[in-house]
């Protein structure tokens, strides 16, 4: 069975390691520590959330017809573009207004985390 979820979660893992290595080596010297500390939350919050696309890709093998799984994974993939994406643009950029943006990215990780929840306990009544 072909795993989306786990495409993106490489994809964002590998995307995170490189931004990471950008930000440590190429913008410490560039930014201001404040838009670095921003760079750096967003490279945090990728990272993590794409293991957490590798959980729902594993969660999904084993539950391929889950609706919550399949929207948990949607949403944890949007919350890391909207978040993480709208963090690196503003810290590069210096763009305040996108700031508005990076909230929704964290609605959208809650979210995800939230089915994920309700999917973890419907599967605990079951035992």
């Amino acid at each position: 069975m072909h795993s989306i979820f786990l495409f993106l979660s490489t994809i964002s893992a590998f995307l995170a390691v490189s931004m990471g290595a950008f930000g440590a080596h190429a913008l410490k010297t560039i930014l201001s520590p404040e838009m670095l500390v921003v760079y750096k939350t967003a490279v945090t919050y990728q990272m993590w959330h794409a293991l957490g696309l590798g959980l729902i890709a594993l969660l999904r093998q084993q539950n391929p017809d889950s609706r919550l799984i399949i929207y948990a994974g949607w949403l944890m993939f949007s919350g890391i573009i909207l978040f993480s994406g709208s963090l690196y643009i503003l810290s590069l950029s210096g763009i305040k207004w996108l700031g508005m943006i990076t909230p929704i990215g964290g609605i959208c990780f809650l979210s995800a985390w939230m089915l994920l929840i309700i999917f973890s306990f419907k599967n605990y009544k079951k035992l």
